[in-house]
C-alpha cells in the first residue's frame, strides 16, 4: 500500500474524470496519463518523437528583397504599412511547422466490476509509481503504473485477492490515423502508424500481457487482448519510432517480450533505483503551517481548494495578499508548496532524460491530435522556462536534451538567416519542432517575426557551463554560440547615435500605442532583443577567454557589445519596453519581456544596478495592478523576478496564487489550457528564494518568506560548480554546507555574520557576511552562525 506523505504523494479518493485530473508517468522519451478508473481504466500514451509529417521548407522567398523596405517603414514609424508587409512577405510558407501528437489511448476493462468501494489513487513522487486500490465483490484490488527508463516500457500491474480477474484491453484514440491494430502473437498486440509527409515518423506500439493464477488464461478477441481467471495481470507497453531507429518495430516487440520474461518486482525495483538516482539528489523540508493535525489525509485536490479559498477571502491586490498572508491565523499549507516543488522535479525526470527530445509545451503529456499551439517548442519563453529548475535543482543531465536540440536547428537556422535576412550565422523565430524548424510561425503580428529564439536557447548552453564548469562541453558548443553571434553581427544596424539596433523588433507578445493612438507591435531595438543579444555577446566573449579560444570573431563580438542600446527607464519609472516611451495597449500583459535582464539574466540587480532594479519593481507593480500574472507560466515568472529583487513576501504570495488559481487538480499548470512551463517556473522560483548565484556570488536565503519559519534544503546547485545545503530557524540562516565540485573561487553572501570552516575542521577560514575563498575539487565548507557577532 502506498504510504501517503504530505509533500511526496498526490492523493485522491475518486478516479480522474478528465485529462487535467489524470496522473502523469514518464521515462523521458515516453509516458502516459493515468485515469485510474476501476471499471474502465484509460491511459493516454505518448512518445516524444510522434509528430505530424516531416520537415517543411518554410522560409519566405520574399523576405530578403523586402527587408530594406520593412526597415524603412519601421524606422519612419509607418507601423500599419510595415505590419501588412510582414503578413505577406515575412510569414512562413506554410504558416505552421509540425505539431506534436499522442500515440493513442489504452483502455483496460475489468469485467464484473460495476460497483466499488474504499477507492483511492496515488502518485508517489518518491518512487515515480502511480497506483489505485479499491474493493469490489468481496475482493481487494490494486493496480500500479510506472514508466521504466531502464526497461523502455510502461508497466501496469493489477492484483486481486481472488483469482477472478477478468480483464480485457484495447487501444485506439487516433481517429483514423493509424495503420495496424491487431494481434502479433498469442499475448502481444501491435498498433502502428505512419505519420505521413516527406520523411514522416512511423511508430509501433507493442502491448503484451502476462497473467498469474492456477487457471489463468491470456487470449485475443479480435484486437482485444484478454486475461481471465487470474490473481495478477501484468501489462507491458513499448513505443518505438523511426525517428530514433530503423529497427523500431523489432525494438518495441523485444522490449515487451523482455519485460514479460521478468518478474514484476524486479522491474519495479530497477525502475525505482534508476529514478531515485536523480530524484534523491535534492530535498526540501518546510515547516507545517496548515493548522491541520494530519494534512496528508486531505486529498490533493482539496488541499489546492483550501489555497484557492485563502485567495478568495483575502484578495484585494497581489500586494495586499502578500501582507494578509503574514497573519498566522490564516491556515496555509507549506507542505503543499513542498509537494509542488517536488512535483516539478518529478516532471523533469519523467519528461526529459538523456537521449530524449526536450520537453514541449505539455512536457510529453498530450491527449489531442490537434493540441493547443501544436504542443510545439515555443521559444519566446515557454521551452526555456521548462528548463529553469534543471541546473539549480541538481538535474543537469535533464537539461542536455534542450541543448542537443539546438544542434538540430543550426543548419536550418543558417538557411533562415541567409534566405530571409542575408545574414551569416543562424537564427530561429518563436517556435521550433522536432525537425529543428526555424522559420516564422503562425500569422500573428505580436509574435511571428521575432528572430531571437535561437539566441535565447544558446543562453542555456552558457547556463549549463556556468553550473558545471565543463570545459570540454564548452569547447564543443562554442561554435554554436559564435554562429548565433555572427547572425547579429550582420543583422544589427547602426542608428544615428552610433548604437547597434535590431530591426524589425517585437516585444513578445505585446503591443503598444503609437503617437496617433494606433495599436502596433513592431519597431526597433525592443528591450528584450537588446538584453538577449547583450547576454549572448557578453558571455560568449567571456567564456571564449576562459578556454583561450579568442579569435577575430570574438574580438568583434566584444566591440559589438559596447555599442548595444542600453536598458532604459521610462518617464513613469518603469523599464522601457520599446525603443521609445510608448504606452502599452494592455498594461497587465502576461509577458514581462523587458525584465529578461533581471531574470533569467543578471544584468539588472539590486547590488550592481539599483536604479534599474527599482524600475523593475515599478514595472512589476504596474503589471500586477492591472491584471498581470493571469496565466500560470506568467505567475511563475513573477516568482523568480520577485526572488531576484529579494521581495520574500511577494515571492510567497505569488507561489500561493500559482497554486490557488493556476493549478489543476492533478497539479498540472493551468495557462489555461494545460501548459507545463508554469510547473517548472514555479519549482525554479521556490529554489531561487532559497539560493541564488548570479553576478558571481552565492547568496544564501535571499528571499526566504516569513511563513517558511523553519526548514532545510539539500542538494541545490550554484553557478561555479557548487552544491549547497542550507538550514534555517526562525526565518534566518542557522547553518549551511557547500561542496566544491569543480574547484575555483567561492564568493559567498550569507546575509548574516557567519563562521566558515573547511571539511569540519575547527580552524576558522573566514568570518563575516561576505567573503571569498579558493577551493579544490571535493572541498566541503561548513558555515555556522557567529553567535558572538550577531
Amino acid at each position: 500500500m502506498t504510504k501517503i506523505t504530505q509533500s511526496e504523494t498526490l492523493f485522491y479518493n475518486s478516479p480522474a474524470e478528465n485529462f487535467n485530473e489524470s496522473l502523469p508517468i514518464g521515462a523521458g522519451r515516453f509516458g502516459a496519463s493515468v485515469y485510474a478508473n476501476p471499471v474502465e481504466d484509460a491511459l493516454t500514451l505518448n512518445e516524444d518523437s510522434v509528430w505530424s509529417g516531416g520537415f517543411r521548407e518554410r522560409n519566405n522567398p520574399s523576405a530578403l528583397k523586402s527587408l530594406d523596405k520593412l526597415r524603412y517603414l519601421l524606422l519612419n514609424k509607418h507601423f500599419d504599412e510595415a505590419q501588412k508587409l510582414i503578413m505577406t512577405d515575412f510569414v512562413g510558407l506554410p504558416a505552421n511547422c509540425r505539431h506534436y501528437m499522442p500515440v493513442g489511448k489504452l483502455s483496460i476493462k475489468l469485467n464484473g466490476v460495476e460497483a466499488y468501494q474504499n477507492y483511492a489513487r496515488y502518485l508517489d513522487l518518491q518512487t515515480a509509481v502511480a497506483s489505485m486500490r479499491f474493493e469490489s465483490n468481496g475482493a481487494e484490488l490494486s493496480r500500479e503504473y510506472f514508466a521504466s527508463h531502464v526497461d523502455n516500457c510502461i508497466i501496469i500491474n493489477t492484483i486481486s485477492t481472488r483469482d477472478n480477474l477478468d480483464l480485457r484491453l484495447f487501444i485506439d484514440g487516433r481517429d483514423d490515423y493509424y495503420d495496424l491494430n491487431r494481434p502479433y502473437d498469442d499475448n502481444t498486440l501491435i498498433y502502428t502508424c505512419s505519420c505521413g509527409g516527406k520523411d514522416g515518423i512511423s511508430f509501433l506500439c507493442a502491448i503484451g500481457v502476462k497473467a498469474n493464477g492456477e487457471n489463468a488464461d491470456v487470449h485475443f478477441c479480435g484486437n482485444q487482448l484478454c486475461a481471465k481467471n487470474a490473481d495478477e495481470v501484468m501489462i507491458a507497453v513499448s513505443i518505438r519510432t523511426s525517428f530514433y531507429s530503423e529497427d523500431y518495430e523489432k525494438l518495441a516487440i523485444n522490449d515487451v517480450k523482455s519485460a514479460l520474461d521478468t518478474e514484476y518486482a524486479v522491474l519495479k525495483q530497477r525502475h525505482i533505483e534508476d529514478y531515485q538516482s536523480l530524484y534523491n539528489r535534492c530535498s526540501l523540508q518546510l515547516c507545517d503551517n496548515s493548522g491541520v493535525d494530519d494534512i496528508a489525509k486531505i486529498t490533493t485536490d482539496k488541499r489546492i481548494e483550501r489555497i484557492t479559498q485563502i485567495f478568495k477571502d483575502n484578495w484585494q491586490s497581489e500586494k495586499s495578499l502578500a501582507e494578509a498572508l503574514q497573519n498566522p491565523d490564516i491556515s496555509q499549507d507549506n507542505k503543499l508548496i513542498e509537494l509542488y516543488f517536488n512535483f516539478g522535479r518529478y516532471l523533469m525526470i519523467s519528461a526529459s532524460r538523456k537521449g530524449s527530445l526536450p520537453m514541449n509545451l505539455q512536457g510529453i503529456w498530450n491527449e489531442d491530435m490537434w493540441p493547443a499551439w501544436g504542443s510545439r517548442y515555443t521559444v519566446n519563453i515557454n521551452a526555456q522556462m521548462n528548463y529553469w529548475p534543471s541546473e539549480i535543482c541538481n538535474l543537469s543531465e535533464c537539461h542536455e536534451t534542450l541543448i542537443d536540440h539546438i544542434w538540430r536547428m543550426v543548419e536550418n537556422g543558417k538557411k533562415t538567416a541567409a534566405e530571409m535576412y542575408g545574414c551569416r550565422g543562424f537564427c530561429c523565430h518563436h517556435n521550433t519542432d522536432i525537425w529543428g524548424d526555424t522559420a516564422p510561425q503562425d500569422m500573428w503580428i505580436p509574435a511571428t517575426l521575432w528572430p531571437m529564439g535561437a539566441a535565447w536557447l544558446c543562453l542555456h548552453i552558457i547556463e549549463h557551463y556556468k553550473f558545471t564548469r565543463d570545459k570540454e562541453f564548452l569547447r564543443k558548443n562554442l561554435p554554436i554560440l559564435k554562429q548565433s553571434c555572427l547572425f547579429f553581427e550582420d543583422f544589427l544596424i547602426e542608428d544615428d547615435e552610433g548604437y547597434l539596433i535590431s530591426c524589425p523588433s517585437v516585444s513578445p507578445e505585446n503591443t503598444f500605442m503609437d503617437e496617433n493612438g494606433q495599436s502596433a507591435s513592431y519597431y526597433h531595438s525592443c528591450a528584450m532583443d537588446m538584453q538577449i543579444i547583450g547576454a549572448l555577446l557578453r558571455d560568449t566573449v567571456k567564456l571564449a577567454e576562459e578556454i583561450d579560444e579568442v579569435d577575430e570573431d570574438i574580438a568583434d563580438f566584444a566591440k559589438m557589445y559596447t555599442k548595444l542600446v542600453p536598458t532604459r527607464i521610462s518617464k513613469n519609472g518603469t523599464i522601457m519596453e520599446w525603443a521609445e516611451d510608448f504606452e502599452e495597449t494592455e498594461i497587465g500583459h502576461r509577458h514581462i519581456s523587458h525584465l529578461f535582464a533581471l531574470y533569467p539574466d543578471d544584468a539588472i540587480s539590486l547590488s550592481q544596478t539599483p536604479d534599474l532594479a527599482q524600475a523593475a519593481i515599478n514595472t512589476l507593480e504596474r503589471r500586477l495592478e492591472n491584471g498581470g500574472g493571469h496565466t500560470g507560466w506568467s505567475r511563475a515568472w513573477l516568482i523568480n523576478l520577485w526572488a531576484r529583487l529579494r521581495e520574500s513576501q511577494r515571492v510567497y504570495s505569488n507561489i500561493m496564487l500559482l497554486i490557488g488559481i493556476s493549478t489543476y487538480k492533478n497539479m498540472f499548470d493551468m495557462h489555461p489550457p494545460f501548459q507545463i512551463d508554469g510547473n517548472f517556473g514555479g519549482s525554479a522560483g521556490i529554489a531561487e528564494a532559497l539560493l541564488q548565484s548570479q553576478n558571481d556570488r552565492i547568496i544564501l536565503l535571499p528571499a526566504l518568506p516569513l511563513q517558511w519559519t523553519n526548514g532545510n534544503v539539500k542538494g541545490l546547485c550554484a553557478r561555479g560548480g557548487f552544491e549547497v545545503d542550507v538550514v534555517w530557524e526562525n526565518a534566518a540562516l542557522k547553518s549551511a554546507k557547500i561542496t566544491s565540485k569543480c574547484g575555483g573561487t567561492l564568493k559567498l553572501c550569507a546575509n548574516a555574520n557567519v563562521i566558515l570552516r573547511k571539511n569540519n575542521n575547527d580552524e576558522t577560514m573566514a568570518k563575516g557576511t561576505d567573503f571569498e575563498v579558493e577551493t579544490q575539487i571535493g572541498d566541503v565548507f561548513v558555515i555556522n552562525i557567529d553567535e558572538y557577532s550577531n
